[in-house]
């Protein structure tokens, strides 16, 4: 075996071991996945804030009610959820709302224009209330997006992150 070969076979073991070796530290500074709202390394993350979401099940809006009722109260279990944290509206860094137009038999399926309208007129509702959340030039960064459905009969759904001003006391321990 010539010294290139020999040199190139333990050059590739060398390059494996300082792999395989690196792997527990790789996975050792990944943060677990979780599901729901948590805080890491200062940010609290949020998912699946609906507008049924903090009321209960007798309170609870349908499909049918006015899409300006589950922004409202999207937006309200969205400020107690960042409170509850120890943030603030102002403090949220990036939102993703996802909009959805009434599945109901007793509403017809929109489609061509009419729907392009529909979905339209739920994004100006939507920033018309939105903007009231937040002070002026406050409001954090925003993507908007209409789907076919959103779980727990909300037409809204708002997934995002926000800066953790004010961590709340950990629980006592008994």
């Amino acid at each position: 075996m010539g010294n290139d070969t020999r040199r190139s076979f333990f050059g590739k073991i060398a390059g494996l071991t300082a792999f395989v070796s690196a792997i527990p530290k790789l996975f050792a500074q990944q943060t677990p996945r979780r599901g729901g709202h948590h805080t890491h390394n200062g940010i609290y993350y949020f998912s699946g804030t609906g507008a049924n979401d903090g009321y209960p099940k007798d309170d609870h809006v349908l499909v049918t009610d006015p899409f300006e009722k589950h922004v409202t109260r999207t937006m309200d279990a969205l400020k107690r959820s960042v409170e509850r944290a120890g943030s603030t509206m102002d403090d949220i860094i990036h939102l993703d709302v996802y909009l959805c137009l009434p599945l109901a038999d007793t509403i017809p399926a929109l489609t061509g224009k009419a729907r392009f309208d529909a979905h339209k007129a739920q994004y100006d509702a939507l920033n018309r209330t939105y903007q009231t959340y937040f002070t002026t030039g406050k409001s954090p960064s925003r993507a908007c997006m209409a789907v076919e459905w959103i779980p727990g009969d909300s037409l809204i759904e708002i997934v995002g992150s926000a800066l953790v001003v004010n961590p709340p006391a950990p629980p006592a321990e008994n």
